[in-house]
């Protein structure tokens, strides 16, 4: 009989194994938008909109659409989007490497 942690472990690991990659970002981000539909204005929408499709097109790194929906849910903050750590990854310190 395996323990909890056990697994816990081996279940960490497997979703360690599944790689990141453009098209999942590009589905997380769509689905991060939807939390803002509500929220800002159609100029805003359409300039999320096309940086994601930048993004998804090779035209802008990731960190571009993560600063722009930062500053959306600055702005209108929701408690599910506030709990994951997906749109600050990293602690501001190492955001530093981002200049070499």
């Amino acid at each position: 009989v395996e323990s909890l942690s056990e697994c816990y472990f081996v279940e960490m690991m497997r979703i360690l194994k599944i790689r990141a990659t453009r098209k999942n970002h590009v589905n997380v981000l769509q689905h991060l938008q939807g939390f803002l539909k509500n929220d800002i204005d159609k100029e805003d929408k359409a300039e999320l909109v096309e940086t994601i499709l930048q993004y998804r097109e090779g035209l802008v790194p990731l960190i571009v659409p993560i600063v722009l929906m930062r500053h959306h849910f600055r702005r209108h903050p929701k408690p599910f989007v506030n709990n994951c750590k997906y749109l600050a990854p990293h602690p501001s310190e190492l955001t530093l490497l981002n200049t070499l």
